[in-house]
């Protein structure tokens, strides 16, 4: 795709207003296409055992609301490991989408240490942590956040315009099924297509980690098992440590792990022994 430079400083601009709008936080233009390279990669053991990818230990995080304290985190202790398919699971304002915020570096605990490999994010600057991000993480929010000005592959490749080493975006759109829809605008496709796009535009970098924030959330039945379809190939095929956040109990099925979140803590941890399919699973 041709674009001048100042085209794709503009669309630049266009995207960061668009994820400021999933989380709430302000993401600098600057900051998306700023260069450079992070020395900062997980890696593998000679064994080819997993290595750890994140750890936390006695995390917390205090909202202030005036004159009240919001304790949305409490002694959070966990470790997630390379290529594992985690679900976070616990109902509204149990700590799992301030949780998944700080492991993808969109925000900072109050006290403990949340860690990428051996990297601290807790003490990483700003532009450290938008290089983190830019270079390591993949976003799935629950809104899909497309350009409607934009086909379906040049949505996805805004993202190839700010990363090092890319995959083509036809690549990514075939992985989540959507080889067919590669010149159709948001507004052509269906909102379940729509998600995958954002999965695609999320994977396209080849990020570490794909963190999902109630992927499922907006969608039906169906087309929510597409979706999650979309998520566990990744996962299963290119070995990307992803994180799901849900409320839906019926999505555990799929996880490597479960880590139950309740009041602001890890209330338990279940590993399941016989993952289900996303086919297999029924709400």
């Amino acid at each position: 795709m041709v674009r001048t430079e100042a085209f794709k400083v503009n669309i630049t601009i266009l995207l960061s207003m668009q994820v400021t709008k999933a989380y709430h936080k302000t993401v600098k233009p600057q900051d998306l296409i700023t260069s450079g390279k992070s020395a900062v990669r997980p890696t593998i053991s000679p064994s080819g055992e997993h290595s750890v990818v994140f750890t936390a230990k006695r995390l917390g995080k205090t909202y202030q609301m005036g004159e009240v304290e919001v304790r949305a985190l409490h002694d959070v202790d966990l470790t997630i490991e390379r290529g594992e398919f985690i679900v976070l699971l616990g109902a509204s304002g149990s700590g799992k989408s301030t949780l998944l915020n700080i492991l993808g570096g969109l925000d900072r605990p109050s006290s403990g240490v949340a860690r990428f490999a051996e990297h601290d994010l807790t003490s990483a600057s700003d532009s450290e942590l938008t290089r983190y991000r830019r270079e390591h993480v993949g976003f799935v929010f629950q809104f899909y956040n497309l350009i409607p000005s934009l086909t379906v592959r040049e949505n996805v490749e805004l993202v190839t315009d700010i990363t090092d080493n890319p995959m083509p975006a036809s690549t990514a759109l075939e992985m989540v099924g959507l080889a067919n829809r590669m010149d159709h605008f948001p507004s052509q496709i269906s909102g379940g297509e729509q998600q995958r796009v954002a999965i695609a535009r999320a994977i396209v970098k080849r990020p570490d980690v794909l963190l999902c924030d109630e992927p499922t959330g907006a969608l039906d039945y169906v087309t929510g098992k597409l979706v999650l379809e979309a998520i566990e190939r990744i996962n299963r095929e290119l070995g990307t440590t992803t994180v799901v956040i849900t409320h839906n109990a019926a999505i555990a099925g799929m996880a490597d792990r479960v880590l139950y979140l309740g009041d602001g803590h890890i209330q338990r941890v279940e590993k399941n022994e016989h993952k289900l399919a996303p086919s297999e699973l029924s709400w």
